[in-house]
């Protein structure tokens, strides 16, 4: 079954002894799967690598093996419902992804090839966008709380965002609302993979940011990755600072752009990249004060997400179950 709804809003909770729920977060960089209580607690976790290489079915069966660990749980036939949560575009409709990051997929039925699944048949699957989930469940329970205006916002392997509107999560016709990491903010920059130029996740994500470091001359002590780069920028290289500071220029032009646009109380950071918030958080908002600067946009405050690396997983939960509840549902 694939659900769709142009508004996402939060279940009511499930006590404890009633039915569980089950979440994916698909990843360019990893798969994640859960079995999670009716208030978003995580009970149970599998993972793996996403394939950098390949066709479409070797990074199926990477989802197939998170699955597999989860099925096998004794606890999998209280599982009333599956969300998944993918790297974008999606298409909710279709119940397809393409996601930037994963070249392997492109218009890949992954709901129909969920549903295959012998311990998934009959199990109502919900489809949404990585963002969408993550600022469902930073706006039901995490930093988003209470705010009728917000932007939630994923960096790590890629940059995606959702939106908070009058109260309500907006995910858009097709789920891709809110799709933050490809606007322009450098209209003379490099090439995005996405196949414009100077996009937010060219110049912001974890990729972009270790590949700028390295380039401008940044010789790590061990593994060049993120957090190796955080390190040094904590330990004053001059280098590892710049390029936190590029990411964080890019990322205020982006939420400028958003309070701007539509008036957010709250800009929410989470992902891999928002974990060296400490090197990160101080130049954005600096350069945010620089960017939102008419009086409705400048009060935008920036917060770390409160859910961290589970807030994917958690929001895909509880959109699927809202959908299950509300009989949001398309055969």
């Amino acid at each position: 079954m694939v659900t769709r709804s142009s508004e996402v809003s939060s279940p009511p909770p499930v006590h404890a002894g009633d039915r569980l729920l089950a979440a994916l977060d698909i990843g360019g960089t990893k798969i994640a799967g859960a079995v999670l209580d009716g208030r978003g607690n995580v009970l149970h976790r599998s993972q793996q690598r996403t394939p950098a290489a390949g066709g479409p079915q070797e990074v199926f069966s990477a989802v197939r093996a998170v699955l597999a660990a989860m099925t096998a749980l004794p606890q999998w036939t209280r599982v009333a419902s599956l969300g998944i949560a993918s790297a974008g575009p999606v298409d909710i409709a279709r119940g397809m992804v393409s996601p930037v990051n994963i070249p392997g997929w492109r218009d890949f039925p992954i709901v129909e090839q969920v549903r295959g699944l012998p311990a998934l048949a009959g199990m109502p699957v919900t489809l949404c966008g990585d963002a969408v989930a993550m600022t469902a469940a930073e706006h039901r329970i995490g930093a988003a709380r209470g705010c009728r205006d917000a932007l939630c916002m994923v960096v790590s392997t890629g940059v995606g965002a959702g939106l908070v509107m009058d109260g309500v999560v907006r995910n858009g016709p097709t789920g891709n609302a809110g799709h933050l990491g490809h606007i322009t903010v450098d209209l003379l920059g490099d090439s995005c993979v996405c196949g414009s130029r100077g996009c937010v996740e060219q110049l912001a994500s974890g990729t972009s940011l270790t590949r700028r470091a390295l380039r401008t001359g940044w010789k790590p002590a061990g593994a060049a990755d993120g957090p190796a780069l955080a390190a040094d920028a904590r330990a004053g290289d001059a280098i590892a600072l710049a390029a936190f500071d590029t990411s964080a220029r890019a990322l205020a032009a982006a939420v400028a752009a958003v309070a701007t646009l539509v008036e957010i109380e709250v800009a929410v950071i989470g992902g891999g990249v928002a974990e060296a918030h400490d090197v990160l958080f101080p130049p954005l908002r600096r350069h945010l004060a620089s960017y939102a600067v008419l009086p409705f946009a400048a009060g935008v405050r920036v917060e770390r997400a409160a859910l961290r690396a589970d807030a994917g997983l958690i929001g895909a939960a509880l959109i699927a179950a809202d959908h299950r509840a509300s009989g949001i549902v398309r055969h």
